[in-house]
């Protein structure tokens, strides 16, 4: 256990100043309640590959560029676009050259990888895999819980 920082990457960090000597490092969102065991299975075999992988749905809906007044710029192509997910797996290594190498804020640590020019690998995540962020998605997760079975009497992953 630590204390977490100011801004989501410093709470990581702070964890990763912590761990022992560990070859891998495997990020998860505490608002994301509902990951699995497959997530991070998958995630560490993915992560062999390139050192990084983070865990993605591909973007359902049709997503467009605003300006600043709103109005629509572009629409971007659906058929590239992820919604990225934790858990987000890294070689102990790359990450912390990552946390070492950048100052800016990001919204996630691939960003930072991504930056120093690292290479992420997407694996399939899970739309079960979401953010507790907002009064709605409370109202979900604690649907999901009334009709999930208890841990251990489920057959396979989310």
């Amino acid at each position: 256990m630590c204390a977490g920082g100011g801004r989501r990457q410093d709470s990581v960090r702070n964890g990763l100043d912590r761990l022992p000597d560990f070859q891998w490092v495997i990020v998860h969102d505490g608002a994301r309640p509902f990951i699995d065991g497959g997530l991070v299975a998958t995630g560490l075999e993915k992560a062999r590959v390139t050192g990084a992988a983070v865990a993605a749905v591909p973007v359902k809906d049709t997503i467009k560029s605003a300006d600043a007044r709103g109005l629509v710029e572009k629409t971007l192509r659906r058929d590239r676009l992820w919604s990225v997910q934790t858990p987000q797996v890294f070689r102990r290594d790359l990450l912390a050259d990552a946390h070492n190498r950048s100052s800016t804020d990001v919204t996630d640590d691939a960003a930072m990888v991504e930056a120093i020019g690292g290479k992420i690998k997407i694996f399939m995540g899970g739309h079960l895999n979401f953010k507790v962020t907002i009064p709605e998605d409370l109202a979900m997760a604690e649907a999901l819980l009334r009709t999930r079975p208890p841990a251990g009497q489920h057959g396979g992953s989310h």
